[in-house]
């Protein structure tokens, strides 16, 4: 099911709660329903030859019924629909888990003989170490914004940037990122922003992926990712999506096009508690540092003076635990879980030192919130008597705009 680019320009917000169902009322259908056949009968096994052979060659989905879930959904493309909707690309295809789905952009890309990927770090930790293992055949050249230009070569099929950037929450102009790839493909790893917060398509970017598990989802109930691009690509994606059987159950697909209806609320209700604990932990001094994007969201990345496992172990309300985006708060030390796999200098050059800690903001009252981490810094064993501690943009500049 592709994005309808016809439809009349609407918000995101209704967007978000409409795209992926416009059918359901002729239908006579208000709720969405959930397919789980993995096969569907046909009596006509000449016209399934056909249709298979078009999809082989083409990638496009077959017209009329589904042939097999591994193929195609139609609860999994209401998703698909709706989320490319959202992102302002021409389609959408989801898959089992979000490296899944950079598994298949790299499988699309080295198939065409591109196996070189300029990537800027930091990026989610297993992102980076499936580019720098060169488990699929890649070679990952690695360098700063600034020269991605010069690291581009014949044979280079990707750039690869996540932005806000998981753990540091560091942010990259993709407008001018873009620019820089000319014709090579610009993949933007947005999980942190959601479409609520940027669409990287409208800047530039040719793929923008997802690791749906988290804000898309939203509940901390479903895993998925999601690669939004335009329809030629997407043809690809699916084709290695059926050979590789990376697919995503129905069920989740169900689950995530019910957490699309409320991702605008939620992320700006997250993120106004986000912007609040920002402040409060800028002006603790307890805290060393705090990252927070200008671009908002539900993310808060900070560094603290004592003991960061002091920290975990101290909370009783915020959950202590991998993963992010959920209704409820979460908080993590990226070196030793999220980013453990990530060689520690390569970590330390990208500033994720071992004193950072990431806390993915809920929807919990951020006075609640607050009195916890509260108490967990006073679990500390080290105290410093540092006072004045500013917040500080991703990039480590002083900025006015870092808490808000």
């Amino acid at each position: 099911m592709e994005s309808d680019a016809s439809a009349t320009p609407r918000a995101l917000a209704t967007e978000a709660v409409h795209a992926g169902r416009e059918d359901l009322a002729g239908l006579g259908l208000h709720a969405v329903p959930i397919d789980l056949s993995t096969t569907y009968p046909s009596y006509d096994s000449r016209r399934e030859a056909a249709r298979i052979d078009e999809f082989a060659v083409t990638g496009a989905r077959p017209d009329g019924p589904p042939v097999y879930a591994r193929l195609d959904n139609p609860t999994t493309a209401r998703f698909e629909t709706a989320l490319a909707r959202l992102e302002g690309t021409g389609s959408a295809v989801a898959f089992a888990s979000g490296m899944a789905a950079l598994t298949a952009v790299l499988l699309a890309r080295a198939s065409q003989g591109l196996r070189h990927v300029v990537a800027v770090r930091p990026l989610y930790g297993c992102s980076d170490h499936l580019l720098t293992a060169g488990l699929l055949g890649t070679e990952v050249t690695w360098t700063d914004p600034a020269g991605v230009a010069d690291a581009i070569r014949p044979g280079t099929g990707l750039v690869m940037v996540e932005t806000p950037a998981n753990p540091t929450l560091a942010e990259i102009d993709i407008r001018a990122l873009a620019h820089s790839c000319g014709s090579v493909p610009l993949l933007v790893d947005s999980t942190f922003a959601t479409p609520v917060l940027q669409r990287p398509a409208e800047h530039g970017a040719r793929i923008v992926l997802h690791s749906a598990t988290k804000y898309l989802g939203g509940h901390g109930d479903v895993m998925a990712g999601v690669v939004a691009c335009d329809e030629e690509f997407a043809r690809t994606l699916r084709r290695i999506r059926f050979a590789t059987g990376g697919v995503l159950h129905p069920l989740a697909g169900y689950l995530l096009l019910r957490g699309l209806s409320t991702l605008s609320v939620r992320m700006k209700a997250a993120a106004a508690g986000a912007a609040d604990l920002a402040g409060r932990l800028a002006a603790d001094p307890r805290v060393a540092r705090v990252h927070y994007p200008k671009l908002g969201g539900a993310m808060v990345a900070f560094e603290v003076h004592g003991d960061p496992h002091q920290v975990i172990a101290g909370v009783r309300l915020i959950t202590p635990a991998v993963s992010l985006g959920s209704v409820d708060s979460l908080i993590q030390h990226p070196a030793s879980i999220s980013h453990r796999i990530v060689a520690e200098e390569d970590r330390r050059s990208v500033g994720v030192s071992e004193q950072l800690l990431r806390l993915s903001v809920g929807l919990e009252d951020v006075d609640d919130l607050w009195r916890d981490l509260d108490g967990a810094l006073s679990n500390h064993s080290v105290r410093s008597a540092r006072k004045g501690v500013h917040a500080e943009d991703a990039s480590g500049r002083v900025s006015p705009q870092a808490v808000r």
